[in-house]
């Protein structure tokens, strides 16, 4: 079979979505016990601050969430859990939880969730990804301090991408989990549905978590049956997403919708139902008459919508 690589869109779908843009070198194959301790000596570093799952952000004329090391050391730093995540042009950066009451922070500081700064313009869209990257791998340490083989404790190795446990020696390491998000057509409609806890008038594409020993192609015929009834044919890769809520890669597909008649999974959905191409544009330009919208820009949904919607 012929691969046609020059028939791939420009740009890349991926890149317009939300915490897309890092691009930190990682340098995983030769990360040893030397990289961090290396890393925290070097000024030309730069810190990502995180007060649990928040990221600190310094206002000013100019935002930023990443600091040199004197900027850090005003707050209650905690640099022996500081986890290497790559090296950028002006230098290695750094994820460093700290000790503090987001609820008191004062001026010039700021807390952002990291839903929140999907959103916000408060920092660099490369900054952005790398907070990503932070805020999953803390997540993944808070979750693994101890050996799920022998429940000993277990250490940070290599600069925060291997936790070893000292009594069984079992290695653990970071996962991502894979989601499938579906747009379904059928001619000249889409499938979406609505969460209890959307906010009002929003509809999005279907989601669910790839099971073990399922394709992804499985995967979205299963997640679209169980959630709307609709059985589902063909399946047409888009995009994907790096997803840090806390550790999930969304994998974005337009697919075939072979069936019509809704049946809603109301455990899953408060609503679903087709909507016209023609409607689905006013969704985008938030004019529908019914007050019906899709989901923001950077979401990867709003990529899938967007993408079928402009035909």
């Amino acid at each position: 079979m012929k691969i046609d690589f020059d028939g791939l869109p420009q740009p890349e779908p991926s890149s317009m979505v939300g915490f897309s843009q890092n691009r930190l070198i990682r340098d995983s194959e030769y990360r040893d016990e030397t990289s961090l301790p290396a890393a925290l000596e070097n000024p030309a570093t730069r810190f990502f601050m995180f007060a649990g799952s928040s990221v600190i952000i310094s206002k000013g004329e100019i935002s930023t969430a990443a600091f040199g090391r004197s900027e850090i050391e005003s707050l209650d730093t905690k640099l022996e859990r500081a986890i290497l995540l790559g090296e950028a042009e002006d230098g290695p950066r750094i994820a460093v939880p700290v000790d503090v009451d987001v609820e008191t922070l004062g001026e010039p500081w700021a807390a952002y969730d990291l839903r929140a700064l999907l959103y916000s313009t408060s920092v660099k869209e490369e900054d952005a990804g790398a907070i990503a990257q932070a805020g999953s791998m803390l997540h993944w340490h808070r979750m693994n301090r101890f050996c799920g083989k022998c429940g000993h404790a277990s250490a940070m190795k290599i600069g925060g991408y291997r936790r070893d446990c000292p009594s069984c020696e079992n290695q653990i390491f970071p996962r991502t989990d894979p989601v499938v998000i579906m747009l379904a057509v059928k001619e000249d409609k889409c499938l979406l549905g609505r969460s209890p806890n959307f906010p009002e008038g929003w509809y999005s594409t279907l989601a669910g978590f790839i099971e073990p020993g399922e394709t992804m192609e499985d995967a979205v015929r299963r997640e679209t049956l169980e959630e709307s009834g609709i059985q589902i044919g063909r399946v047409k890769y888009h995009s994907s997403q790096p997803w840090p809520f806390p550790h999930s890669l969304m994998i974005g597909v337009h697919c075939e919708a072979i069936s019509e008649d809704i049946t809603v999974n109301e455990s899953e959905l408060e609503d679903c139902r087709w909507f016209t191409r023609g409607e689905v544009q006013l969704m985008i330009e938030e004019k529908h008459p019914e007050g019906f919208i899709c989901p923001p820009n950077k979401a990867i949904s709003s990529a899938l919508v967007g993408a079928w919607a402009e035909g």
